[in-house]
Formats: structure tokens, sequence, C-alpha cells
């Protein structure tokens, strides 16, 4: 199995606005960039956005080291998922939970795949070279939405 270490963020200028993701996919046989944006969206679709199209991106089954400086989307990955899903998509007060659309295309990619995956919290904007990458793909996407109006 491969291993690949991934990078991914997501920047929107204005909550909601537009926005942009980013992956930096790094493994010892190849780097691949990837960046998209959207025009009205918020800063948290855009960070799972980069995570769900950067594991789409993968061909075969790989043991992934995926570094997210995204509490929100490590901790919905890691802590309040089964929860959710087990109360039929709705928070521990019964609320709808934000965002489900891309919560499911996720959990299909994370727990229904064939991938390994080992998640890491990275701080942004702090230095990491990964980290730094994605941070200027998703600013790359943001820019490449803003030419879509």
């Amino acid at each position: 199995m491969n291993s690949i270490d991934i990078y991914t963020d997501g920047a929107c200028k204005g909550n909601p606005g537009p926005g942009g993701w980013g992956a930096w996919l790094k493994s010892a046989q190849a780097n691949k960039e990837l960046c998209g944006g959207e025009l009205g969206t918020t800063n948290n679709r855009m960070e799972m956005m980069a995570v769900i199209e950067a594991l789409s991106a993968l061909k075969r089954p790989c043991k992934v080291t995926l570094h997210v400086d995204s509490q929100y989307v490590l901790k919905g990955m890691t802590e309040w998922l089964p929860g959710w899903k087990a109360r039929g998509w709705k928070t521990a007060t019964k609320a709808p939970v934000k965002n489900v659309d891309l919560w499911q295309r996720l959990d299909v990619l994370v727990n229904g795949g064939e991938h390994q995956i080992e998640w890491r919290w990275v701080r942004g904007h702090n230095g990491d070279p990964g980290n730094e990458r994605a941070d200027a793909l998703a600013n790359r996407g943001v820019e490449m939405a803003l030419q879509q109006r």
C-alpha cells in the first residue's frame, strides 16, 4: 500500500463569501497540487472540500497521513461523526448538523473507503511547509472563484 502525506486548507474572503480550498498530495513517487473555489461559501465548507477533493483524487488504496489545520474537520471526523450518524444527522441538541452534505461525502470517503487514514492537526499559519503550501493553494482557489463572477 502506497504511503502519502496530504496537507489541506480552506480560505474564505468574508464568511460567507468567495472561498477556496487547496490540497498538496506528497508521496515518494510524486507530488500533486489541487485547488478550487466557490463564490458563496464558508471557511468550514472549504476546509471540508479540500479533504474531499484530496481523497477523491487517490486512484488506489493508500496509507494516508492527513494534515489539517481545521479543528472543525478534525473533531468532526474523529469525535462527533458517530454521534451525528446515530442521531440521524442531528447534533446533541437535536439541531440539524451544519454542512451535512459534505459530512456525508467525507464519511463515505473515510469510513467506506479503502484508505488507512491517520489524522494530524497542524497549527495554521505557523510555518509548517505543507500547511503553508496548502494555504497558498486555497488562496489560489479563492482567486479562481472570483474570476468566475
